[in-house]
């Protein structure tokens, strides 16, 4: 079984009509945004760039990495690669601001 039969059912319901189009761009596009707005607060929260926040600076955006090349993997590039393409970043944006939100709550809170 390839992965890309997973995402044929996907395929299909966007492929019935423009509105299931514009629900799946959207959704991913508010998935990017919370996942910009996450990153981007809890980066400006931990302050200036010393020895502490450089390695959590960098251990966040090998994360992002690893989020960019799984998605890689996982998603077809057949088709729909455009809105695949926008999920992937928004996954990567997402898994960082978690991982800063933990990161902020364990080492700046106590």
């Amino acid at each position: 079984m390839k992965i890309e039969s997973v995402f044929n059912p996907l395929k299909t319901w966007v492929e019935e009509s423009t509105a299931n189009w514009n629900m799946l761009i959207g959704i991913g596009f508010v998935m990017l945004l919370i996942g910009l707005a996450l990153t981007f607060v809890f980066l400006l929260k931990m302050g200036k760039a010393d020895e502490r926040t450089i390695q959590i600076q960098l251990k966040n955006t090998l994360i992002m990495l690893f989020g960019v090349i799984l998605c890689d993997i996982i998603f077809p590039k057949e088709y729909m690669w455009q809105i695949f393409f926008l999920f992937k970043y928004s996954f990567a944006f997402i898994a960082s601001g978690i991982y800063l939100a933990f990161r902020y709550k364990k080492d700046f809170l106590n």
